[in-house]
């Protein structure tokens, strides 16, 4: 699976001008699951960006994770991170997963960073969405299970 993990101030998705998910401080994880994911790499990627440091502690060091803030996520469902941009001007996405698969997987994601302890707010799957955030930092990180043996 792949994810662009934002900090943020806060942030909200809307479709046909309604809220579906808003949060104040956490995180914005846009994700994608690939071809071959599993609920395994689901529960991998919640788990690595449920501690993945990047809040500012005390001192101001990036060493503190939303779960130590008590901040929330809101995840938005994104295939174009499958986007093949090796040949020719138009992306190719077959690399993503069919859309039943990747719907299934973004909610094992969702529910895993709640098992987590996470407050989470959510898109809609494959819907077309209005996505607005406060980036913090900016601080952007980009995650993918593939890259780790």
């Amino acid at each position: 699976m792949r994810a662009l993990i934002q900090r943020v101030r806060r942030a909200k998705v809307e479709v046909e001008e309604r809220v579906t998910g808003e949060i104040g401080p956490g995180l914005l994880i846009l994700v994608c699951a690939m071809q071959g994911d599993t609920e395994a790499e689901a529960e991998k990627l919640a788990a690595r960006i449920a501690k993945l440091r990047i809040f500012k502690d005390e001192a101001g060091k990036m060493n503190r994770a939303v779960t130590d803030i008590g901040g929330a996520c809101l995840v938005v469902s994104q295939f174009t991170l499958a986007a093949d941009t090796s040949r020719g001007n138009r992306p190719g996405f077959s690399t993503a997963a069919p859309p039943d698969e990747g719907n299934r997987l973004y909610v094992q994601f969702s529910n895993n960073l709640r098992a987590l302890g996470l407050p989470v707010a959510n898109g809609e799957f494959g819907a077309d969405m209005a996505v607005s955030l406060v980036n913090d930092g900016p601080v952007t990180i980009w995650m993918d299970t593939a890259d780790r043996a």
